[in-house]
């Protein structure tokens, strides 16, 4: 960070929003290409952008400068979008159609005739074979409090408040408990699988 930025981060810092803006304005590039590299979605990583800086504003005051700030804005911006693919895969997971769903205005065709039948490759199995038994085992290395809350959330599909009340905290502790327990199995599970 150059002497300049610095300056603009210490005026934002004090609630200055046209400092805050020239920091938007240098970093809303690079924020938009992280977030998009991992949602592949253009609405959802300008969302995230957005929802970015709206974090760091609400959070400037308290930034203690431990990490540089570029480092600290793509942490939250890696988070959010991490949480929105979650969702994401969350929501796709549960969708479902049935194959005798009639396709088109007459009905006569189903979408089990206009879908192909496509098995998987025994390269693609072997991998997604691989994909499964690395997340059992990296679940299972989880410390007991960070397995239990993403079995809550990503098997169970529990919503932040039940989650909340099962285990008697706060829905911001959930939140963050879930974004630390995601954090640790993706270190375990390492970069091959990311």
């Amino acid at each position: 960070m150059t002497h300049t930025e610095e300056k603009t981060l210490e005026r934002a810092r004090t609630g200055d929003l046209s400092a805050f803006n020239e920091l938007i304005t240098a970093y809303q590039d690079r924020i938009f290409s992280k977030v998009f590299s991992i949602l592949r979605n253009r609405q959802d990583a300008e969302e995230i952008t957005q929802d970015t800086f709206i974090r760091a504003q609400r959070g400037l005051p308290s930034f203690r400068g431990t990490a540089s700030f570029s480092t600290w804005l793509y942490q939250i911006a890696t988070n959010l979008a991490r949480n929105r693919y979650w969702y994401w895969w969350r929501r796709r997971r549960d969708a479902s159609l049935s194959l005798d769903c009639p396709m088109g205005e007459d009905g006569d065709m189903t979408l089990v005739d206009v879908l192909a039948d496509k098995e998987m490759t025994p390269v693609e199995q072997t991998i997604n074979k691989e994909f499964v038994d690395c997340v059992a085992e990296c679940m299972n290395s989880l410390k007991h409090a960070h397995y239990e809350i993403l079995v809550m959330r990503n098997i169970r599909n529990m919503a932040y408040e039940d989650i909340a009340a099962h285990l008697g905290l706060s829905i911001g502790t959930v939140k963050s408990r879930i974004a630390r327990a995601r954090e640790a199995l993706r270190a375990l599970m390492g970069e091959e699988f990311l």
